[in-house]
């Protein structure tokens, strides 16, 4: 059995979770969501907990059992918590700015570089060099992110680029010059 994928899923007081056949919608305070669940896996709700089962024993139903439960379990702290994923912009003269709804960041390229967020998420920046991406789907809020670090990725001579919040970037020794050798 999954390890994942039999943890109950404590419903908060202010979700109510509602399953139609194979769909699950969730509705808390900061949104809604909803998803279709692969019809391998059953759902049912005891109380205040959300019990994820599969239906068989087959290869695909163990695959996706604690997919789906993760999956579910994140659709329930969204709506009652919501997701937010932090990325540092480093480089002399590297900036980032909310124009509207949409990010502009000036990374070093002839023309600053404009994204418009997908719906469902909001941008925010913090001194010029942090940027702040929120919002319910954790999905989305990761894509996003990845999307914006895409643009610079940190290189790894200097450093410089767009990374997440403490991401670790491995430095490498630049030329030495000349050793002395003829």
């Amino acid at each position: 059995m999954s390890r994942i994928g039999k943890r109950p899923i404590s419903i908060p007081t202010k979700v109510t979770v509602t399953l139609d056949g194979q769909k699950v919608a969730v509705k808390g305070p900061k949104g809604e969501l909803s998803r279709v669940i692969p019809a391998e896996i059953l759902m049912g709700i005891e109380g205040e907990t959300l019990l994820v089962t599969r239906r068989d024993e087959s290869r695909v139903a163990r695959q996706l059992h604690g997919l789906c439960r993760t999956l579910v379990a994140n659709m329930v702290e969204g709506v009652s918590e919501g997701f937010q994923r932090r990325l540092e912009i480093i480089g002399t003269g590297y900036r980032a700015q909310v124009q509207g709804r949409n990010l502009i960041l000036n990374v070093g390229y002839s023309k600053p570089v404009e994204m418009p967020p997908p719906e469902g998420i909001t941008m925010a920046v913090e001194g010029n060099t942090n940027v702040i991406v929120s919002g319910i789907d954790k999905e989305l809020v990761g894509n996003t992110a990845a999307r914006i670090r895409a643009v610079r990725p940190p290189e790894v001579y200097k450093g410089k680029g767009i990374r997440y919040s403490g991401e670790v970037v491995r430095r490498k020794a630049g030329k030495t010059g000349k050793t002395g050798k003829k």
